[in-house]
């Protein structure tokens, strides 16, 4: 039986870890070297750094602060921010990441998908999607989730895989930073219309939360979460034991 992953998230703004709620009011909550280090040594199976505002602000992501992280660390790391030509992912793998997220950059020219997955390999391309409900659809927002696109999120995600995307990362901005669970009905939607690994984003608030999303939707892969890893309301290492406990199969 495959493992599920337990994967904490740097939403990095000006060289800081941040962290809001339904992606506003967002607060500074640590250095992003010292968190990554944290973690590492936390009994985590992986790391994301995501550079929150960089395609708000259409530049490039911090490749200074990203180097210090990458060599913190010994678990795989998915990085994104500002992802938009094949030279960023070059870019940032050269910095020390494992995996590539594009989401924007994506939007604005999907072949960038299948560009990449030629070069660097499916399992490199992790499309992340952030999802909100909008007359009753799954629809895709960017900028942070300020802007609707419009688009159809079963839609985009059955283009992403079919262009090379070997990971998803789904982020639900209703549950975002609310610490009510995960959106288990948009996640069962995804997971029923693909194959690849899925890594669920947005609502864990308990320990309980996790076992929920493990039991109730066997197609996803990983629960991501932030807040709860930051100020230590759920210590990763005993959030493990307890889902061994409960019959989830995670690596110790």
């Amino acid at each position: 039986m495959i493992t599920k992953r337990i994967i904490p998230c740097l939403d990095v703004r000006n060289g800081r870890v941040v962290k809001g709620v339904n992606f506003e009011g967002v607060q500074d909550v640590d250095d992003p070297v010292s968190l990554a280090r944290f973690y590492n040594e936390s009994s985590a199976d992986e790391l994301v750094f995501y550079d929150i505002t960089a395609s708000v602000e259409e530049r490039k992501l911090f490749t200074d602060i990203l180097t210090d992280v990458a060599s913190q660390i010994f678990i795989p790391l998915t990085v994104g921010g500002g992802i938009s030509t094949l030279e960023d992912f070059d870019r940032v793998l050269k910095c020390g990441a494992d995996k590539v997220s594009v989401n924007s950059g994506a939007i604005k020219n999907p072949e960038l998908i299948k560009q990449a997955a030629l070069k660097y390999g499916d399992q490199c391309v992790v499309l992340s999607m952030d999802i909100k409900r909008e007359g009753g659809r799954f629809i895709i927002f960017t900028k942070g989730g300020r802007e609707s696109t419009g688009i159809d999120a079963l839609e985009w995600t059955k283009r992403g895989v079919s262009s090379g995307a070997g990971e998803l990362v789904v982020n639900s901005i209703d549950t975002d930073g609310v610490k009510g669970g995960f959106d288990l009905d948009m996640l069962e939607a995804i997971a029923e219309i693909v194959s690849v690994p899925i890594i669920a984003s947005g609502g864990a608030g308990k320990r309980e939360d996790f076992n929920e999303l493990f039991k109730k939707c066997p197609g996803i892969d990983a629960g991501l979460a932030a807040s709860v890893f930051h100020f230590k309301e759920i210590e990763i290492s005993a959030l493990k034991q307890y889902l061994k406990q409960q019959g989830v199969e995670v690596r110790i």
